[in-house]
Parts: structure tokens; C-alpha cells; sequence
């Protein structure tokens, strides 16, 4: 009895293979759709930080050299030029483990600065200044230059994602966080911490502050934040002589104004 072999034509294939077939082509389809369209719009996206970048950059530059001619010009007419006064501070925790009184310990928390060589971006106001006084001899503050926060921010940037630190390595991390306060990448971030913008609460952020300035009915909720303290590691070189405490006298703690850039490249 001759036994001919089927051809490919009559074997009959199970209807629930050809859904399969179907779906998988249907999924296929709209993942390669969603692929094109995910390469649009990051091209779009990238050219806005572009420009974004240069027009922060511009305006960064043309703030120096208005700082430089009124100086000139104040110089012309025989008067002295007064820059206006800093809007930030980075804060950094020295000293302090046992033995703190209570309302420093809870200024100290209330700065989410929990262990030494923490670090924080802070605005500074009339509140902010009193309790940076209040807890002066744990720690040490100054104005940060532009380029100590860009080596901060990139070297060292964790965000606060699902409660979780994560480094801030790319844009989509804090578009996802931020975009809806309008800062798509790590220099629009910058930029509103260094000029203190109006979204800064949002961005670094120590917030609320004023509120609890005398320290009445405090609450241990954690404020709402993105970037994460800043973790630094022990000055290179080490710290000066504890027989002198305050900066001024020769020591690290307290306010250090611009000289907080030389410390903060020492321990970044």
C-alpha cells in the first residue's frame, strides 16, 4: 500500500496556533510602533535640553560680567560695589554624635542631616539663618560656586525614587520625578538649585523650614524631597587642629562663606 507524505498545504493548522500567530504579530507590530515613536521624541527631547543648556549657560555668563561691570563702574565713581546677598548655602554635618541637646537634634534632622560628612543644598532666609546659628557647632556652611554644585550634582546625586537612593545617572529618572514641575535633566536641576528658582523646594529640598523655626509642635513626618543628602567623604588631608573650633578662629565649624568650595573639592 503506497503512503504518500502531506505537503505543508494540507496539514491543517489548530485554530488556537493561528490566534497565537495573530496576537504575537498584532504585538509585534505595536511594540516596533511604540519603538519609533520612543526615538522621536527622545531626538525632541534632547535638542530642548540643548538649547535648554546653552541658554543656562548664557545667562550664567552674563551674570558675571554684570557683577564685573558694576564693580568697575562703582570703582569709576569712587564707591564700592555690595553684591547682593547669597540665596544658597551647602550645609555640611562635622561633629556631633552624643550627647546634642534637643532642639539642635531636631534642627539637625529637620536639615536631614543624620550622620557626619552629610551634606545638603539649603535656602537661605531669616529662618534658615537662625537655625543654622542654632546648630553652628556641628557643622560647617558656606556659598557654593557654580562649579562645586555641578561636581556635587554629578558626582554625587542620588535621587529619592519610590523611597529608594538612586543615582542620578540619567535624564528620564528625573523627568519622571520632575517633569511636571518642568525639569526634564540634570542641568535644569542644577540651574534651579544655584539660581534658588521657584521649584528649589521641590528639586533639592529642604523644605518647609520656616515652619517649624520655633520648633512647636514638630512632627518626625519626612518632607517631601528628590535629591538625597549628599554623602562626603573625610577632607583630604584631614581636618584642622581641634584646639580651635570656629572658622574663624582657625578652626572648620561655622559659617566659612566662599571658602566652603575648598572644603567641599577636598571631600567630593
Amino acid at each position: 500500500m503506497h503512503r504518500s507524505v502531506p505537503t505543508e498545504d494540507q496539514i491543517l493548522v489548530p485554530e488556537t496556533l493561528l490566534k497565537k500567530r495573530k496576537t504575537q504579530e498584532k504585538a509585534r507590530e505595536e511594540r516596533l510602533a511604540t519603538d519609533k515613536q520612543k526615538k522621536v521624541d527622545n531626538k525632541a527631547r534632547r535638542q530642548v535640553i540643548f538649547k535648554r543648556a546653552e541658554s543656562y549657560v548664557k545667562e550664567y555668563r552674563n551674570t558675571e560680567r554684570e557683577k564685573i561691570r558694576l564693580a568697575r563702574l562703582s570703582k569709576q565713581n569712587g564707591s564700592f560695589y555690595v553684591p547682593a546677598e547669597p540665596k544658597l548655602v551647602f550645609v555640611v554635618r562635622l561633629k556631633g554624635i552624643n550627647k546634642i541637646a534637643p532642639k539642635p537634634r531636631k534642627i539637625l534632622q529637620l536639615l536631614r542631616l543624620l550622620q557626619i560628612n552629610n551634606g545638603v543644598f539649603v535656602k537661605l532666609t531669616k529662618a534658615t539663618s537662625e537655625m543654622l546659628k542654632i546648630v553652628e557647632p556641628y557643622i560647617g556652611y558656606g556659598y557654593p560656586s557654580l562649579k562645586t554644585v555641578r561636581e556635587l550634582l554629578y558626582k554625587r546625586g542620588y535621587g529619592k525614587i519610590n523611597k529608594q537612593r538612586i543615582p542620578l545617572t540619567n535624564n528620564a529618572i528625573i523627568e519622571e520625578s520632575l517633569g511636571k514641575f518642568g525639569l526634564m535633566c540634570m542641568e535644569d536641576v542644577l540651574h534651579e538649585i544655584y539660581t534658588v528658582g521657584p521649584n528649589f523646594k521641590q528639586a533639592s529640598n529642604v523644605s518647609g523650614l520656616s515652619h517649624y523655626l520655633s520648633l512647636e509642635n514638630v512632627t518626625d513626618k519626612v518632607m517631601e524631597q528628590f535629591l538625597w543628602p549628599f554623602k562626603l567623604s573625610n577632607p583630604t588631608g584631614g581636618f584642622k587642629t581641634r584646639k580651635f573650633k570656629h572658622f574663624v578662629e582657625g578652626g572648620d565649624l561655622g559659617n566659612r562663606e566662599d571658602k566652603i568650595n575648598a572644603l567641599i573639592r577636598q571631600m567630593n
